[in-house]
C-alpha cells in the first residue's frame, strides 16, 4: 500500500456528492465553531495554529474530529490530518481536495479462503458454561498426571545413593519428562484437530475446546526455552509447519494453527512478532494463512494477521504490521501499520556461513546443556541437594502431616533466606559475569549465528533482562543506578525519580546509550543486535538527550532521532531520512508533531529549580516503600506455596500422589485469589481514578505503587477461559457476559469498562494513563457491547468505542477518541477504514 493509499483512507469518507463537488461552502467557519465549542474559546481564526496559538493538545483535537464526524454534512476528519494541517484553513483546503480528487485507490480488503458465513454455532450461557468446565477438568486431569509423574520421579530420584547417583537419576527423568511435556501438544494436535484449514468456529463451542487445549498444549510447553535455537523450526514441522532450511525465528510467540504457516528457506522472524495463523473476531475465532518467502525478513514488535504474505527477500520493518489480504510482493521493503511500501533496509548485517552441520552441533548442544544441567536442578538435584543440607528441619524431614510453630518458623527462615538471598545474588550476578562474556564479542564484527561468540551474546541477553529486577528498581531513582549495573551509558542522569519505567529490555546492556534527561514511560526494547538468517552483529544504539518515550518503542541501532524530541506511544522510529531534532513524532510510519504543547507544561517548573531536592527526597521515600511491599508480596507468595507442598508432602506417606495432585489442583486457583486480595489491598484506600497532577504528586506515587506490587502476569494463565473475566471483575473491571479475551492487558482495571460478547485477541492493551515528561494524565476507557480488539491493538486513556466497532489488528486508538458503533478503525495511529470483505460476523 503507498503512502497516498494511507491518505485516501484518512479522508475519504465523506458523502460521494461531496467527493465529486468537493466541500459545501461555509465549510471553514463550520469547522472553526466546532473547534471553538470543543475548546471552550469564543473563536477560532482561520490561520491559527492549533497546537502553537490555540494551545490545544492532541486530547481536544480527538474529541474535535469526533464532533466533525457527528457531521453528515462534514467529512470525516483523522488526528493524522490535524497533525499534517494544524490550521483551520489548511484543513478545509486538505479536505476540499481529497473530495474532489475522486480517489481511486482503496485499501485491500481480501479475505483468506474461509466459508462465507460462520457456521450456525452455539450460543448462550449453556455453551458458555459447558466450556468452562471443560477447560476446568483439562486442567485438573493435567495437573493430576504431573503430580504422578513428579511423585514417581522424586521417589526414585531420592533413593539413589549419594549426589552422584541423585544426579544421574534426576537425568534420566528430566529427559524423559522434557521429552513427554514436548511430545505432547503434537500428539494432541494431531489427535484433536488432524491438519489446521482456513476455517471459522465460534468461541466456546466444542471445536473451540479442542482448539484452546492444543494451544495451551503449545504454549505451556518447555520448547520455549529453545526460542532462537535451530530446535524451534524442528519443532514447528512437527506440528505441520512448512518450514525450509535455514531459517531462524527468535519470537518467543509460537503459532498455533501450524499448518497454515509457511516460511522459506533462509527466512529471518525476530523477537515480539505475533504470528499465530488466527484470530478472533466477533466471538467467532478465525483460521488462515501467513507465508513468508525465501529470504524474507520480518522486524521486531510486528503483527502478521491472517492471509498476509511477504515474496521472496522482501522486508517488513519493525513496529509495523500487515493486515488480512496484504503481499509484499517479491524483493519490496515495506513498513508501517497497515504497511505500506519503504526505501529503507531493515537487514543491514551481511549473512556468513551458517551451514546444517553448524546448526545441528548447535542444536545437539543446547539439548544436552537442558538435559545436563537446567532440567536436573529443575526436577530433582535441586530438591535433594536441599532436603540433604536442611536434613532435621521440620520443614523438610515431615513424616506426617506438617503443623505447629515450628514448622511455620522455619518455613518462615528457609523462605526468606532463598527468596531475598537470591535476589542479591541475582543483582550481584547480573552486574558481573555479563561484563566477562561481552569481552569475548566486539562491536561492530559480524559473526555466524549458533557459534561461539552467537553463545555468549545469547547468554548476556537471558542475564541481564531479569524482569523482576526491572520491576523491581523501575518507576523510582534507583532505575538508573540498576541499569549502570548493568552497562548502561545513562551519560549525566538528570534525575526525576520516574527516569524509565518498570519494564526496560535491549539485546546487550554494553551497547546501550541514553542521553542525558531523557525520561522513559515503559516498553522500551532497544535493538542492539542485527540479525540475518545466518549471522549477527552488535551495533550501539543511542537514544538522544532531554527526550522522552512513550509506551511500547522499539528503538533500532541507526534510528534517526536526535536530542529533544517526544517518540510518541507505539511510534516506528525512523531508520532513513534526516536526524530528527526538537519534534515529536507519532504514528508507524512516524511522521511529525509538535515536541511539547501547552497542556504539558503545567508542571514543568517542579521538574526543576527550587524545592526539586525535597520533592524527589520525598518521592523516594514513597518509591522505596513501594519496592518493600513488592518484595513482601513475592516472598509471602513464595512462603504460601512452600508451605502448600510442604503439606502435600507430609500427607504423602498416607494418601500417595493424590496429595501432590491436590497440591497442583490448588496452586493456580490459590495464586489467583492472592494476587486478586494483594490489588484490592494496595486500592484499599485509594482505587484508580482520572487524574493530571505531576509526578511529584503523591497521587501519582500510590499510582506506581498499584502497578508494582500486584502481579499482572499471572491472569494470562486464564486467557480464552471464561474464568479471565471471573477474575477481571473481581479486580475491578466492569465488565459484561460472556467476553472473550484472548490475551488482553487491563493497566488501570477499575477504570475499564467492558460490554457484554466483546472480543479481546492476544496482545491488545488497554492502558488508561499518559505521562509526557512531568506530567501524568488518566481517564477512563469504554468498550461497548460486541466490540472486538483486534491482535496488538492499543488503546489509550479516555476513549469510548461504540457497540459493535472493531479496532484492527496492531492499531493504536489515541487518547480522547471516539469510535461510533459498528465502525472499522485501523492503523497507526488509528483512524476509520472499510471494514473486510463481507464476511464479518
Amino acid at each position: 500500500m503507498t503512502g497516498e493509499q494511507i491518505e485516501v483512507m484518512d479522508t475519504g469518507h465523506a458523502p460521494a456528492t461531496q467527493r465529486r463537488e468537493g466541500l459545501v461552502p461555509g465549510t471553514e467557519e463550520t469547522l472553526a465553531r466546532l473547534l471553538a465549542d470543543v475548546a471552550h474559546v469564543d473563536e477560532v481564526p482561520l490561520d491559527c495554529h492549533f497546537f502553537n496559538d490555540l494551545g490545544a493538545d492532541s486530547l481536544i483535537m480527538a474529541h474535535f474530529c469526533a464532533q466533525v464526524r457527528k457531521r453528515p454534512d462534514l467529512p470525516s476528519v483523522s488526528m493524522r490530518d490535524i497533525y499534517r494541517h494544524p490550521t483551520i484553513r489548511g484543513l478545509a483546503a486538505s479536505l476540499a481536495e481529497a473530495a474532489a480528487a475522486a480517489p481511486q485507490a482503496r485499501e485491500v480488503s481480501a479475505r483468506p479462503e474461509v466459508p462465507a458465513q460462520p457456521p450456525a454455532a452455539p450460543k448462550g450461557r449453556p455453551r458458555y458454561v459447558l466450556c468452562g468446565v471443560l477447560q476446568l477438568l483439562s486442567f485438573l486431569g493435567y495437573a493430576v498426571l504431573l503430580a504422578f509423574a513428579t511423585a514417581r520421579g522424586y521417589d526414585w530420584i531420592s533413593a539413589a545413593p549419594g549426589l552422584l547417583g541423585a544426579y544421574l537419576r534426576s537425568v534420566v527423568f528430566g529427559g524423559a519428562l522434557l521429552l513427554i511435556t514436548c511430545s505432547l501438544p503434537v500428539i494432541a494436535k494431531w489427535l484433536l484437530v488432524g491438519r489446521w484449514k482456513p476455517q471459522r468456529f465460534r468461541v466456546w463451542s466444542l471445536a473451540y475446546v479442542r482448539f484452546w487445549l492444543v494451544k495451551a498444549l503449545i504454549r505451556s510447553s518447555p520448547m520455549v526455552m529453545f526460542v532462537g535455537s535451530p530446535i524451534i523450526p524442528l519443532y514447528l514441522r512437527a506440528l505441520g509447519a512448512r518450514i525450509g532450511r535455514g531459517v531462524t525465528i527468535l519470537s518467543r510467540s509460537v503459532p498455533v494453527c501450524t499448518d497454515l504457516l509457511a516460511i522459506g528457506d533462509g527466512a529471518v522472524v525476530r523477537k515480539d512478532v505475533l504470528l499465530s495463523c488466527y484470530r478472533a473476531h466477533d466471538g467467532v475465532i478465525e483460521t488462515g494463512p501467513v507465508t513468508l518467502g525465501r529470504n524474507a525478513v520480518v522486524s521486531e514488535a510486528t503483527v502478521l494477521d491472517i492471509g498476509t504474505s511477504l515474496g521472496d527477500a522482501s522486508q517488513l520493518g519493525h513496529a509495523s504490521s500487515l493486515h488480512t489480504g496484504q503481499a509484499v510482493p517479491d524483493g519490496e521493503h515495506w513498513h508501517g501499520s497497515p504497511g505500506q511500501r519503504t526505501d529503507a533496509d531493515f537487514q543491514p548485517v551481511p549473512p556468513a556461513r551458517c551451514g546444517t552441520a553448524r546448526r545441528a552441533a548447535s542444536g545437539f548442544l543446547v539439548l544436552l546443556t537442558a538435559l545436563l544441567v537446567i532440567v536436573p536442578l529443575a526436577v530433582g538435584c535441586l530438591d535433594v541437594l536441599l532436603s540433604r543440607l536442611l536434613a532435621g528441619s521440620s520443614l523438610l524431614g515431615q513424616e506426617s502431616a506438617p503443623s505447629g510453630w515450628v514448622f511455620y518458623g522455619d518455613a518462615l527462615l528457609i523462605t526468606a533466606v532463598l527468596f531475598f538471598g537470591s535476589a542479591l545474588l541475582s543483582v550481584a550476578f547480573v552486574g558481573t559475569v555479563p561484563r566477562l562474556l561481552s569481552r569475548f564479542v566486539t562491536v561492530g564484527r559480524t559473526y555466524p549465528l549458533y557459534g561461539f561468540h552467537h553463545g555468549l551474546h545469547r547468554a548476556i541477553t537471558l542475564i541481564t533482562n531479569r524482569l523482576f529486577l526491572t520491576r523491581l528498581f523501575g518507576d523510582s531513582a534507583a532505575v538508573v543506578h540498576y541499569l549502570r549495573w548493568l552497562g548502561y551509558d545513562l551519560s549525566q542522569v538528570q534525575q526525576t525519580g520516574s527516569n524509565f519505567g518498570t519494564r526496560v529490555k535491549h539485546e546487550s546492556p554494553f551497547v546501550s546509550t541514553v542521553g542525558s534527561g531523557t525520561m522513559v514511560a515503559d516498553g522500551l526494547s532497544l535493538m542492539n543486535a542485527e540479525y540475518s538468517s545466518t549471522s549477527f552483529r552488535l551495533s550501539h544504539t543511542a537514544i538522544g538527550a532531554h527526550n522522552f518515550l512513550g509506551n511500547r518503542i522499539v528503538y533500532p541501532p541507526g534510528g534517526r532521532t536526535g536530542d529533544n524530541c517526544l517518540l510518541a506511544t507505539k511510534v516506528m522510529i525512523p531508520v532513513d531520512g534526516p536526524v530528527r531534532h526538537d519534534v515529536g513524532l507519532l504514528g508507524s510510519p512516524c511522521f511529525e508533531i509538535p515536541r511539547t504543547v501547552l497542556r504539558d507544561t503545567a508542571f514543568a517548573e517542579l521538574r526543576q529549580g527550587h524545592g526539586l531536592r525535597d520533592r524527589l527526597a520525598a518521592k523516594n521515600r514513597h518509591n522505596a516503600v513501594t519496592m518493600l511491599c513488592y518484595l513482601f508480596a513475592g516472598w509471602l507468595y513464595f512462603f504460601c506455596v512452600t508451605v502448600l507442598y510442604a503439606g502435600a508432602a507430609g500427607f504423602y506417606t498416607q494418601w500417595g500422589t493424590a496429595a501432590i495432585a491436590a497440591a497442583n489442583a490448588v496452586a493456580l486457583p490459590f495464586t489467583l485469589l492472592y494476587f486478586v486480595l494483594v490489588e484490592r489491598t494496595v486500592t484499599m484506600l485509594h482505587p484508580p481514578e482520572p487524574l493530571f497532577c505531576s509526578i511529584y504528586d503523591s497521587r501519582f506515587w500510590r499510582r506506581e505503587r498499584y502497578w508494582k506490587v500486584p502481579s499482572e502476569t499471572y491472569v494470562q494463565v486464564l486467557n480464552g477461559t471464561p474464568f479471565k473475566s471471573v477474575v477481571w471483575r473481581l479486580l475491578g473491571v466492569r465488565i459484561g457476559a460472556r467476553v472473550f479475551d484472548d490475551g488482553c492487558n487491563l493497566t488501570e482495571r477499575p477504570m475499564v469498562t467492558i460490554g457484554d460478547g466483546c472480543t479481546l485477541n492476544a496482545g491488545s492493551l488497554v492502558q488508561c494513563h499518559s505521562q509526557e515528561d512531568g506530567t501524568f494524565k488518566s481517564d477512563r476507557s469504554v468498550i461497548g457491547a460486541g466490540c472486538t480488539l483486534g491482535v496488538g491493538a492499543f488503546m489509550h486513556y479516555g476513549v469510548t468505542i461504540g457497540d459493535g466497532a472493531t479496532l484492527a489488528a496492531d492499531a493504536f486508538l489515541m487518547k480522547g477518541e471516539t469510535v461510533p458503533d459498528g465502525a472499522r478503525w485501523a492503523g497507526n495511529p488509528a483512524r476509520p477504514a472499510p471494514h473486510e470483505g463481507g464476511g464479518d460476523v
